[in-house]
């Protein structure tokens, strides 16, 4: 009686199993049939809004979702309040969210979010990648690395750099030149990253850290000195830009990046699916040419890479967090 049971126990639970693998698969096939919604935690005009609107577009096409995919702005809490939705949102497919490397941060300051992005979240995949440059003031006696670092080591704490905000990214990347480099340099937080390479092209600090078209302008205006880029290859769209590692600076690595996730829970089938029309939708050289004139690439990675990459990125950037004395809030 008792192996009876248990058979029937085995027997029941298979059935279960694949009745639920079923309706797994019929849910993907027939996924999407209503809009889906991408939330981002930037104000419309930024790189966040423009590489999720050039990603929905391109979604939304018959050959891929075949259903409007809305952009939609929830700014404010360094991107928190965005990803806290994303993350709380049913796991259905018609809710995700598009991360920075500045949505990161915020956890990695370890400040109360009411999430946990790795626990929370379900990674699909990233949409494009692209550096920082370092800039410098024209009138800043340095014309490479080299020279940058030397003249910080011989002034130490007197040198300045911008950067869109306390906790930014941005501010990180500095962190990180300062960290590798030996040099202590006096940072200056902006209200964006337009507004500090503005304010380095004034003379107010002596270089920043930003994004390629906060800088772009005054760089063909002869009012800023470009040193390098400070992603670990050179950008393909900037082929003659040298990397910092390959000025000197060992080790130096910090992107500016933009990934997908759905809610925790989001089943494999659409997490595969999702995956798939995001490198279809980012591999046309239309797409690319438009993401280079944003400053980007387009990069696409599998959820198992963008999982690790989180892991990684967080315990990187809380290293940093902690050197620079940031606060959580």
């Amino acid at each position: 009686m008792t192996e009876r049971r248990g058979a029937s126990w085995w027997m029941t639970a298979a059935f279960a199993f694949a009745a639920m693998s079923l309706a797994l698969h019929t849910y993907a096939q027939s996924y999407p049939n209503k809009p889906v919604r991408i939330l981002i935690g930037y104000a419309p005009g930024g790189a966040a809004d423009f590489t999720a609107r050039l990603l929905a577009q391109r979604l939304q096409t018959p050959e891929l979702l075949g259903q409007p995919v809305i952009v939609e702005s929830r700014p404010g809490a360094g991107s928190t309040i965005a990803i806290k939705a994303g993350a709380t949102a049913a796991p259905d497919g018609y809710t995700l969210t598009l991360i920075s490397d500045g949505g990161l941060v915020q956890s990695a300051r370890g400040a109360k979010l009411g999430y946990d992005i790795e626990k929370d979240m379900a990674p699909i995949s990233f949409a494009a990648v692209g550096p920082f440059v370092l800039t410098i003031h024209p009138l800043v006696p340095a014309h490479n690395a080299k020279e940058l670092i030397a003249l910080a080591k011989r002034q130490p704490g007197k040198l300045t750099y911008g950067s869109s905000g306390n906790g930014s990214a941005q501010h990180l990347a500095g962190e990180l030149f300062q960290s590798l480099t030996g040099t202590k340099l006096l940072h200056v937080a902006y209200k964006g990253g337009a507004q500090a390479a503005v304010a380095t092209a004034g003379g107010e600090v002596e270089m920043t850290f930003t994004t390629v078209p906060s800088v772009a302008p005054l760089l063909k205006g002869g009012k800023l000195r470009l040193i390098g880029v400070t992603t670990e290859r050179r950008a393909s769209f900037m082929p003659d830009v040298p990397t910092l590692q390959e000025l000197g600076v060992k080790d130096y690595e910090y992107s500016a990046w933009y990934g997908v996730l759905g809610p925790a829970g989001l089943p494999k089938e659409l997490v595969a699916r999702l995956g798939a029309a995001i490198k279809t939708a980012v591999s046309t050289a239309e797409i690319r040419e438009a993401f280079n004139q944003g400053g980007l690439d387009p990069f696409t990675n599998t959820p198992e890479q963008f999982r690790t990459f989180i892991h990684n990125q967080l315990a990187k950037s809380a290293q940093l967090v902690k050197a620079a004395g940031i606060p959580a809030d």
